[in-house]
């Protein structure tokens, strides 16, 4: 296990640096049964909403997850992009990050603090669905989304403005999805009752805030390339911070 850790912290480290030797751009467009990574992607997290019971709390988020990711796939196939090489790049490495939790919870290894909490609290009767999603959510677009601009610019190449208009139309699909995600998760009616402490613990979270200090982050992590021990506390520090807010929102409510 100690191991694994110092090559995942290895491996992190040289990404961080810009050694990263450039990889060909991930081909997420094959329109022949869906052959692609970005596809690969799809399968499994279809394999494991199948396998997972639903009330289990990474369950909750692999539902929104997957219909997220679906709809960018779809948006990718049908030329929405404007260079779907790239879109498939980022959204396949951004992935990448939430099945690398998923393998290593399954291993028994540690997680990264983002995700933690999700993955310690999933089966708690007391968290409700929508905090199950949010909670990932935020882990997602809290931790991984910033580290995954910085693979996808380090795989093709580029710098952070090159790809920013397909992470801008990523998280404009993601802004579209959330409120139909609250509608579906959110118990009783539409309004919540005041009292209820779960109106209140929606209020404390904001997508579109992640998202922009999502891209900061990102920007400050290329910068920070040539000083590897300043970027790897840079992370550590925003994984941690994601972390604690992940744990405010599986707060037990009931």
């Amino acid at each position: 296990m100690a191991q694994i850790e110092h090559f995942t912290v290895e491996r992190d480290r040289t990404r961080l640096s810009g050694l990263l030797t450039p990889r060909p751009p991930v081909d997420g467009t094959e329109r022949t049964g869906g052959a692609g990574p970005v596809h690969g992607v799809v399968r499994r997290m279809r394999a494991f909403r199948a396998g997972w019971h639903p009330s289990d709390g990474v369950a909750v988020f692999n539902r929104v997850y997957l219909t997220v990711t679906e709809e960018i796939v779809r948006q990718i196939d049908t030329g929405r992009f404007a260079d779907p090489h790239a879109a498939a790049t980022l959204d396949v490495l951004f992935a990448e990050r939430y099945l690398a939790a998923v393998d290593a919870a399954a291993a028994g290894l540690r997680t990264p603090a983002c995700w933690r909490p999700l993955f310690q609290y999933r089966r708690h009767p007391g968290v409700r669905p929508l905090q199950f999603a949010l909670a990932g959510i935020n882990a997602h677009i809290g931790h991984d989304l910033a580290r995954a601009v910085v693979d996808t610019c380090e795989v093709l190449g580029c710098e952070p403005a090159d790809v920013e208009g397909d992470f801008d139309r990523v998280g404009d699909t993601l802004v579209a999805l959330e409120e139909r995600i609250r509608e579906d998760l959110m118990p009783g009616p539409d309004l919540l009752e005041i009292a209820d402490p779960l109106t209140h613990l929606l209020g404390t979270w904001s997508l579109e805030r992640a998202r922009e200090a999502a891209w900061a982050a990102a920007r400050v992590m290329w910068g920070l390339r040539a000083l590897p021990d300043l970027a790897e506390e840079f992370v550590e520090r925003m994984d941690a911070g994601a972390g604690l807010v992940g744990r405010c929102l599986l707060t037990p409510l009931r």
